[in-house]
């Protein structure tokens, strides 16, 4: 039996998916939300925020006081695009050449105004809630940034949450986990330095596309062979760069990595290994190596006690066959994690369709993130708002 939340939230649910396909007609990048910044916070005004602007450049925070309680909840959501040609076709397809929302940050901001909006005009609650609406998610620190120009000093949170669609499940269904839930993320740039010569003559230079060669199989020995094979780590070689001519022995080399573990000790034997090995092995080679090691997300450690009040939430609200208790970890990472690392709290997903004919959307549902085709799945509005604020009258009853 669907909970009366969900329906009352529905009743509004036409606006608010208006908001989110205006959203996405209109995507822009990290640090450039402008006009994303502007329509949230001229809603939260118009509601009873009190609104602060500029916190990591663009982002916003609304904050809202009820009675006399002391707890303070802290509720994010991302707002960012990401730069790619959209395909879907849609009426409410990005008017913006070559950005598009591919991850659904345009439907993540529907959600949490629409709770905001129905907790601020239909709900009592009691104590400070901070609704938070983070630029810069996709790569480049938003979060990180909001924490430098003193997101909890100004809003201290006692817990916080947030929430992301995932296709390939099914639309509607929570997934849940406590501890690591999503890997560290670093990127790597190798440069080799050799010596540049005639493709004919090779004993007169010294080629960093052989040693980058060895480098790379190299690599791959890390995960088998430094790494307890219960534990998940990942070293990628997403680029190889070097000359323009077959008869050329080039100077240089470049190689760029994605480095990912879900467990800090294995992030720092990865950055210590790679380091080591690149070193050592283009040594051996006489070339000099140079490694720009950069640490950029860390682990995604979902904390128990939050965790398990997430769950009891979620089962609430949509009944215990459609929450996932304790999902796979992933691969990905998220820069929630740096809020993580000061608030205790819980990163949760929601299925965004996994194609079955029963889900809408046009059959975009399943279709993975980061891809041309995707689009967030409008079903999910009134469960996910509903669920914020569900979650809120429970922490702050």
């Amino acid at each position: 039996m669907q909970h009366p939340l969900i329906d009352a939230v529905a009743a509004d649910a036409d606006e608010f998916v208006a908001l989110r396909r205006d959203l996405h007609r209109h995507p822009e990048l990290g640090f450039e939300e402008f006009r994303t910044s502007d329509l949230v916070a001229e809603r939260l005004a118009q509601w009873g925020y009190a609104v602060e602007r500029g916190l990591g450049g663009t982002g916003v925070v609304g904050q809202l006081r009820r009675g006399d309680g002391a707890k303070r909840l802290g509720l994010r959501a991302d707002m960012d695009a990401l730069p790619i040609m959209e395909a879907t076709g849609l009426p409410h397809a990005s008017r913006t050449h070559g950005v598009m929302h591919a991850c659904g940050h345009d439907g993540h901001t529907a959600m949490l105004l629409a709770a905001a909006h129905h907790l601020a005009t239909q709900c009592e609650f009691n104590g400070t809630l901070n609704v938070i609406f983070q630029p810069a998610e996709e790569g480049r620190g938003g979060a990180r940034k909001m924490l430098e120009d003193g997101l909890f000093t100004k809003y201290p949170c006692d817990a916080i949450f947030a929430m992301h669609n995932m296709p390939g499940h099914p639309q509607g269904r929570l997934l849940l986990r406590d501890g690591a839930a999503w890997a560290s993320s670093d990127d790597v740039t190798i440069t080799l330095e050799g010596t540049g010569g005639h493709g004919a003559m090779p004993h007169r230079a010294v080629d960093p596309v052989v040693a980058g060669a060895s480098i790379v199989m190299g690599l791959q020995t890390i995960v088998s062979r430094n790494i307890d094979p219960l534990h998940m780590a990942v070293v990628t070689v997403g680029a190889f760069q070097a000359g323009s001519a077959n008869n050329v022995i080039p100077q240089t080399a470049t190689l760029k990595l994605s480095v990912r573990a879900l467990d800090r000790g294995v992030r720092d034997t990865l950055e210590r290994r790679i380091t080591e090995l690149v070193q050592l092995q283009a040594s051996s080679y006489g070339v000099h190596a140079t490694v720009d090691y950069q640490r950029l997300f860390p682990v995604l450690v979902n904390t128990c006690a939050e965790t398990a009040f997430a769950r009891q939430v979620a089962t609430e609200l949509v009944g215990a066959e459609r929450v996932e208790l304790q999902a796979s970890a992933l691969a990905c990472s998220e820069d929630f994690s740096f809020m993580l690392e000061h608030v205790p709290g819980c990163y949760l997903l929601i299925g965004n369709g996994d194609g079955s004919k029963t889900e809408g959307n046009g059959g975009h549902g399943a279709c993975m993130l980061h891809n041309a085709n995707y689009d967030f799945n409008d079903q999910n509005l009134p469960i996910g708002a509903a669920y914020w604020i569900l979650l809120t009258q429970r922490f702050l009853p």
